[in-house]
């Protein structure tokens, strides 16, 4: 799929090398050493990293090496002069568990820097190579259901950190901190909407395969009826959805009382690797399985009703919402779809769609087809189902999602005369929007329309 250069510039311990990306999850590492390419000897699915003296390893499925399994989502540690003259002694700095997975790492001069969530909440805990043993200790936990990013202000120089927390109804805070020395916080973004009232809790709702899934919702401490509900996914490529502030959400839905809710479906990353296979190509169901749980345990729990529960999602998340229609058009009052994919019979001849078949499937080979064609939503059309009001934006620029599954799905939506808004920017690319101005004439169409279809005697949209 691509071939990259990268060049490790750590005092005393300068490297370069080429990555070999054969598709989105597998790759070949090799060191350049005295002028020679030297292949890295791992699983395909592992990615490669150093530290200091180190090789750090990562794997994506199960590694069995020496009679010995090391799981998928484990960050191992390995000397990387033994390593590659052919020594496997390998330290193994995190093990994930059924509720705790890496989300990430860097390093500072003398420490791994590792990102952990639990249960879709971060903490940072440091490892660092001691008394001829790795240890491992905390560094900060989250306050409630934060999300935690930190990475090192000079890696090659010191163990000064810069780090930012942020959930749902609190604007980012940006701190500067020192390993085993002071914190200090530097800057906070403003707080752009009123949270009075509101309250952020976390739930699981039960799929079909007894899996439990959580999703966050926010909305107001004191629910006492069914109120308009927006519901927000991706669930593809390994990409946790965590708290993080929302800025026009929480102008334009929560300011008026409504719930705001993010469903932590399979295919993504809230629990490593394991949770993201778990809904790859013939197992893709399994996500919108999941994210049918969720909305159904909202209307089990009393905080919506279908006519009064709305859908968002973009890209594979489009794709998503795409299968809400097609799938369980019952359960959602009004859906908007951006930059989405529709036809995945031929969504591997569009633009970037070819890199994207380890996570979907190759739609030319005929048992594969079989099960993509099911999670096709264009293929899933019928003239009968009493679909929900549908909004679909995409943008002429997109280089990544061809506009042309927008427009496709749209154009037989009005075949079957069914109730379907479109809007197609010009400029923006994957995003749908160029600026600003563009961004908010979109989110403002897109949450006008949610209000339009799951009105409330009595309220009123945010949207001005």
């Amino acid at each position: 799929m691509g071939i990259f250069g990268f060049s490790d510039q750590t005092k005393d311990f300068e490297r370069a090398g080429v990555v070999r990306s054969i598709d989105f999850f597998n790759s070949d590492m090799y060191l350049l050493v005295e002028d020679e390419l030297v292949l890295i000897e791992k699983p395909t699915h592992a990615d490669a990293s150093f530290f200091r003296e180190w090789l750090l390893i990562t794997p994506k499925k199960d590694w069995v090496l020496d009679e010995t399994t090391y799981p998928s989502g484990s960050l191992l540690a390995a000397d990387l002069a033994s390593y590659l003259a052919g020594e496997r002694h390998i330290h193994v700095l995190f093990e994930p568990t059924s509720s705790r997975s890496l989300a990430g790492f860097s390093s500072t001069r003398n420490f791994i820097l590792l990102n952990v969530m639990e249960n879709v909440r971060n903490q940072i805990e440091l490892a660092s190579f001691r008394d001829d043993r790795w240890q491992i200790e905390p560094l900060s936990a989250t306050q409630g259901f934060q999300t935690i990013s930190i990475r090192p202000v000079d890696e090659s120089e010191n163990d000064s950190y810069f780090m930012t927390k942020s959930d749902f109804l609190t604007p980012p805070t940006f701190a500067l901190g020192q390993i085993g020395g002071t914190y200090e916080v530097l800057k906070q973004e403003p707080h752009v909407f009123d949270t009075s009232g509101l309250a952020l809790t976390q739930h699981w709702a039960t799929s079909n395969d007894g899996t439990r899934i959580p999703y966050f919702q926010v909305g107001p401490a004191e629910l006492k009826s069914p109120s308009p509900t927006l519901l927000y996914g991706y669930g593809g490529f390994e990409v946790p959805l965590l708290p993080g502030y929302q800025k026009v959400t929480g102008s334009a839905w929560l300011e008026t009382g409504s719930t705001y809710v993010v469903a932590n479906i399979r295919g993504g990353g809230e629990f490593g690797p394991d949770w993201h296979r778990a809904a790859l190509k013939e197992n893709r169901h399994k996500a919108y399985e999941d994210f049918i749980a969720v909305a159904e345990d909202l209307i089990a729990r009393n905080v919506t009703k279908p006519q009064l529960l709305g859908t968002m999602g973009g890209s594979n998340g489009g794709l998503l919402m795409g299968n809400m229609l097609t799938r369980r058009p019952d359960l959602f009052g009004a859906i908007v779809a951006a930059v989405p994919l529709f036809d995945m019979q031929r969504y591997h001849l569009l633009l970037a769609g070819a890199s994207w078949m380890a996570e979907y499937g190759d739609p030319d080979i005929a048992e594969e087809w079989a099960f993509i064609k099911r999670f096709s939503p264009y293929h899933n059309l019928v003239r009968d189902a009493d679909y929900p009001p549908l909004f679909v934006t995409t943008s002429t620029a997109d280089d990544r999602v061809h506009p042309g599954h927008a427009r496709k799905l749209v154009a037989r939506m009005r075949e079957l005369e069914k109730d379907v808004t479109y809007y197609e920017n010009l400029e923006g690319g994957h995003t749908g929007a160029a600026d600003n101005t563009q961004r908010a004439f979109m989110s403002a169409l897109q949450y006008q329309f949610l209000w339009e279809h799951l009105h409330v005697e009595g309220k009123t949209s945010g949207v001005d």
